[in-house]
């Protein structure tokens, strides 16, 4: 199998190091081959080609974190591992198998976790041309993914062995997206200590911990027809406040004006309610301060927003994504504050 990478060293590095990873999980297995599928600065994602597996892992999805970076935060890949190891079988929710992994020995030597390669197309409705994914099963996807969001978040952390994270509390939240406005220039970051301090003091009472996502929209998830086949990218994932996930994902509907979509055109999505009715009628528990979350997310948008931005103009490849969200910014950080009072 051919690799198509510009230096093959850490390919044939990785090939080696799955070679006898995978022995441990299934003996007599072999690595026919590995290819990149994607890439990113959190990870690098890989498809190796095996045989002598268990019927159905032909081919498996490796991640792996960067070579020469610590395993911290959201590069750490045996992190991710743990939260979805921790979620198979839970009824209602459908992540990705995790099969082996290797520790390594960073940063030299970076960590990898193996996955069943889940079929399934990942697109966000509102971010791509209007009829890359038909209306009708737009809305079904959706609102698959509100009643898996509520499966998500009826499992009880003490009964994992994903439990013991630390809570992350609204305000740890409020601080996480804070940090990131610090790291950007100032054009991209106006108004923002305002809508900060707004939110530390009006912050809601907090509900019972859950696992949360923390990016949790159709654009991380694999679907096909009409379902959701698997929950992905859990980079960020969190013991926290479950609205967070909630107002997130009800950003991405066309009645939220997503800054960065690329039509005003509908996209097929179910409204904020409907997605709200078809998450509480499966969770059982009605969810209250909605606006201060709605807030919240507008500013965690800006805040990221404003980080990816920050890192186009220093590689010199800013996009028309970006070019369309930097008038956005300020509008975000000031629509927070009018949902704050």
């Amino acid at each position: 199998m051919s690799t198509v990478i510009s230096d093959p060293e850490p390919v044939r590095e990785l090939i080696a190091r799955t070679a006898v990873a995978v022995r441990r999980w299934a003996p007599g297995a072999v690595v026919e081959g590995i290819e990149p599928l994607t890439g990113g600065t959190s990870s690098l994602t890989y498809v190796a080609a095996l045989s002598g597996t268990p019927a159905g892992h032909e081919r498996v999805v490796l991640k792996v974190t960067p070579p020469g970076l610590a395993p911290v935060r959201n590069r750490d890949v045996l992190r991710q591992a743990r939260i979805m190891a921790a979620l198979a079988d839970r009824p209602g929710v459908r992540v990705p198998k995790v099969l082996f992994h290797d520790e390594g020995a960073p940063p030299g030597v970076p960590p990898f976790v193996a996955m069943e390669l889940v079929p399934g197309e990942c697109v966000e409705p509102v971010l791509v041309p209007r009829g890359t994914v038909p209306a009708g099963q737009v809305r079904a996807r959706a609102l698959d993914a509100a009643r898996m969001l509520a499966a998500l978040h009826r499992v009880d952390p003490l009964r994992t062995a994903a439990g013991t994270e630390p809570v992350v509390s609204l305000s740890d939240e409020i601080d996480r997206w804070t940090r990131a406005f610090t790291t950007v220039p100032d054009d991209l970051r106006t108004g923002c200590e305002r809508v900060a301090e707004r939110l530390h003091a009006t912050v809601p009472p907090a509900m019972q911990p859950v696992f949360t996502h923390g990016d949790y929209r159709l654009g991380n998830t694999l679907c096909e027809t009409d379902a959701v086949n698997a929950v992905i990218d859990w980079e960020i994932w969190a013991l926290g406040d479950p609205r967070v996930d909630v107002t997130w994902l009800t950003f991405f509907t066309d009645e939220a004006r997503h800054p960065a979509s690329v039509s005003p055109e509908p996209t097929g999505m179910p409204g904020n309610a409907e997605l709200l009715d078809a998450y509480q009628e499966a969770r059982g528990d009605p969810l209250r301060d909605l606006p201060w979350f709605e807030a919240l997310t507008k500013y965690k948008e800006s805040a990221a927003t404003a980080l990816l931005i920050k890192r186009a103009r220093r590689s010199g490849h800013v996009k028309d994504m970006h070019r369309r969200m930097l008038p956005a910014l300020p509008v975000l950080l000031d629509e927070a504050l009018d949902l704050l009072g």
